[in-house]
């Protein structure tokens, strides 16, 4: 394969990226620019004119479906075999790497890894233990997750903290946690990054290992590392230094998860000599919606200087339309998305709304409804994390894994409904007696004497079942899981409609081997579950990154919104709030319609607003603004000056204009201005056509 096809297509920044090999080199590409075109592109180069083998090349994105997409558009444009690559997230490779090497930290390869809930379940538990308000879990949750995230384990936490506050409670709870994970032989999200890093830090032979094994990294989103994968990284290239990392400082947005937008700047130090390439030819939205993120995204002093342009028209005029209140607000998405639909040539799920927290969705879903729009909420509840999936694979974890406490718990308590809370607490004391998991425990019991027969029954039933199913041998995990509903009698106590999940599992997972099942359904996550259907898309500005649409609306341009309360009165927090108003401007090709309210209910009560000082970054000239309350623009320092358009009132709705091909027809809608009118047309017997004035040689009729 030549050169010219690996490259054919790319822009010129985009060739250098793909063609420059003789260091590191850090791509800053834009929104919109083409980052997965050069990081396919990359990998097929390396391959195909360096001769790197497939799997020699470390691969890394943030997303499962980011992945899934990268694999099927380098094997169907370069036909290529990737058998045996490393193309995924950092999560699901390092537990490739933990599957091999983790026994040397002290655990069994078998190992369970903990959704949310599970780890929720666990650290509650530990709370009550330290007679801590349990409805702390959700703090301690985070917490715990930003210390892994920054590499600081609970020794050294409880170092820091030896007085009597919350933080030295957090240390004990902390320490508790990891020591119960590693008697269950679980371990959770963050771990699969940590431990990795432990590995490498402490058995340099194995570090080495797979040094040698990764010829040349490629790092996609690197703007969204932690201090734990930026680590990761450098400790897998120190040798060989053949790292491309690809990001966007501007769509740094997840600092709340431990995003670090500090590693961009810390990878030009810490790999000298790198060559930095900004993609800024962006190929997504109008010259307009460009102009107006890019002016809003120059106001932050934390950033790499980028100038976003694309050869498409200016397009429509970026909308802003500030209401009364919530209800107004989203009555007014509700009509322009119904208008939008009718008038020109977009289907529903050309639409997305935009928010900054979850509250505002129900004016917006109300006035959808009204309007009998259909619509889907981006991130609700994931298929894997529906009760009777859980259920059914948390018995498949404790087939593959009998020290899983937590999972064993779930299984006792939906599968064996004789066993209840006291049978529970008894198991649990004797299992902290003997320091043994739950099921050991169960088992030891049946030996002892003075246990009521009854007691006995109930858990013999319980471990002859679990062993009756784990000593069979089995072609596939879908076989293992019609054992589990047949033999447990599970089906008889739901409704057709989980019955379903339950037979769509099962169907999913033939042919499948049940490490490689467990494992997918762990590292899942509800942003993987593409959403098919004509619906308008509802989602948070963070659920957006990645996503596209032809027409998007940001509803909540409101101090105290977006920006939001906790973030105005700091400046790093402010400048991320900054980059989410950016990311989500960024996702609109066509058009994008701001909006924000004076009143808004808030947290059960309503309070007034105003405007967002995100609205004093945006360039006028590139925007249509409207005051619905007070029907002037009383809120800015300078008035609005329109452009004169070049077409002018010849063209009103209801007069006649004459095609050169469909003949005779009546405008219904005349939208832009200058060379980028368009007027929606109704031709009799042709339907309505939407049309630039520039192009369609229109003749006016004499009314």
């Amino acid at each position: 394969m030549s050169n010219e096809l690996l490259i054919e297509n790319l822009n010129p920044q985009q060739k250098e990226a793909v063609l420059y090999n003789d260091g590191p080199i850090l791509v800053l590409a834009g929104a919109g620019s083409g980052k997965t075109r050069v990081i396919t592109h990359k990998f097929a180069y390396l391959v195909k004119k360096k001769k790197y083998s497939p799997a020699s090349i470390f691969t890394v994105t943030f997303t499962n479906k980011a992945a899934d997409e990268m694999k099927t558009r380098i094997s169907e444009l370069f036909k290529l075999s990737l058998s045996n690559i490393w193309i995924g997230t950092f999560h699901s490779l390092c537990n490739r790497i933990l599957r091999k090497e983790i026994a040397v930290l002290g655990y069994k390869n078998d190992f369970s890894i903990y959704d949310e809930d599970e780890k929720s379940s666990l650290i509650k538990h530990i709370l009550r233990d330290f007679n801590i308000h349990e409805a702390l879990y959700k703090t301690v949750n985070t917490r715990i997750s930003l210390l892994k995230s920054a590499l600081i384990m609970p020794e050294e936490f409880i170092s820091r903290n030896n007085g009597y506050s919350f933080d030295e409670k957090l240390g004990r709870v902390y320490l508790k946690y990891q020591d119960e994970l590693k008697k269950y032989n679980a371990i959770d999200f963050d771990d699969l990054i940590l431990l990795t890093v432990q590995l490498f830090e402490n058995y340099p032979v194995i570090l080495r290992k797979y040094q040698e094994m990764f010829s040349y990294l490629l790092v996609d989103e690197f703007q969204d590392t932690n201090q734990s994968q930026y680590i990761f990284l450098k400790l897998l290239t120190s040798l060989q230094k053949n790292i491309c990392a690809v990001g966007d400082d501007d769509q740094s947005i997840y600092k709340f998860r431990g995003a670090d937008i500090r590693n961009i700047i810390e990878f030009e130090k810490d790999f000298p000599n790198v060559r930095v390439i900004k993609l800024e030819q962006n190929y997504r939205s109008t010259q307009n919606i460009l102009d107006v993120s890019g002016h809003l995204i120059a106001k932050n002093q934390l950033r790499n200087e980028k100038k976003l342009w694309t050869d498409k028209c200016s397009g429509e005029r970026v909308f802003y339309c500030r209401l009364s209140d919530e209800a107004e607000e989203a009555k007014y998405v509700a009509r322009n998305i119904k208008d939008l639909y009718l008038k020109a040539n977009y289907e529903y799920k050309d639409f997305a709304v935009l928010y900054r927290v979850n509250l505002q969705s129900k004016a917006i879903e109300d006035a959808l409804r009204d309007e009998r729009i259909p619509y889907h909420i981006v991130s609700g509840l994931s298929f894997y994390q529906r009760k009777e999936i859980k259920d059914v694979v948390s018995f498949v974890k404790i087939i593959a894994n009998p020290d899983d406490n937590i999972c064993l718990i779930r299984v006792i308590s939906n599968f064996y409904r004789g066993i209840g809370a006291s049978t529970i607490s008894k198991i649990e004391l004797e299992a902290k007696k003997n320091g043994v998991s739950f099921f050991r425990a169960i088992k030891d019991m049946l030996k002892l004497n003075g246990i009521s027969s009854s007691f006995k029954n109930k858990l013999s039933d319980f471990i002859s079942s679990i062993e009756s199913i784990s000593n069979k041998s089995y072609k596939n995990v879908a076989e293992i899981l019609k054992e589990i509903i047949e033999k447990t009698g599970y089906i008889n106590n739901i409704d057709d409609k989980r019955l379903q999940n339950i037979l769509e599992l099962i169907s999913s997972a033939e042919n499948m081997p049940m490490r490689d099942f467990i494992d997918k359904i762990s590292l899942a996550s509800s942003t993987d579950e593409a959403v098919k259907g004509n619906f308008v898309s509802l989602m948070t500005l963070h659920n957006a990154k990645g996503l596209e649409f032809p027409v998007v609306f940001i509803s909540g341009l409101e101090d105290g919104i977006l920006p939001y309360f906790k973030a105005v009165d700091d400046k790093e927090e402010l400048q991320e709030e900054r980059r989410l108003l950016y990311v989500g401007m960024t996702r609109a090709r066509d058009y994008l319609c701001l909006t924000g309210a004076r009143r808004r209910k808030l947290f059960s009560k309503f309070q007034d607003f105003e405007p967002s000082r995100f609205l004093a970054d945006i360039p006028r000239e590139c925007c249509d603004w409207i005051d619905k309350i007070n029907h002037k623009i009383d809120y800015i320092s300078e008035t609005i000056k329109p452009i004169a358009p070049k077409y002018k009132s010849i063209y009103v709705v209801g007069s006649k204009v004459k095609h050169p091909t469909w003949g005779v027809g009546v405008i219904r809608d005349c939208c832009g201005e200058g060379e980028d009118t368009k007027v929606m047309i109704n031709f009799p017997g042709i339907g309505l056509k939407r049309l630039a004035l520039k192009f369609a040689n229109l003749q006016t009729m004499v009314q």
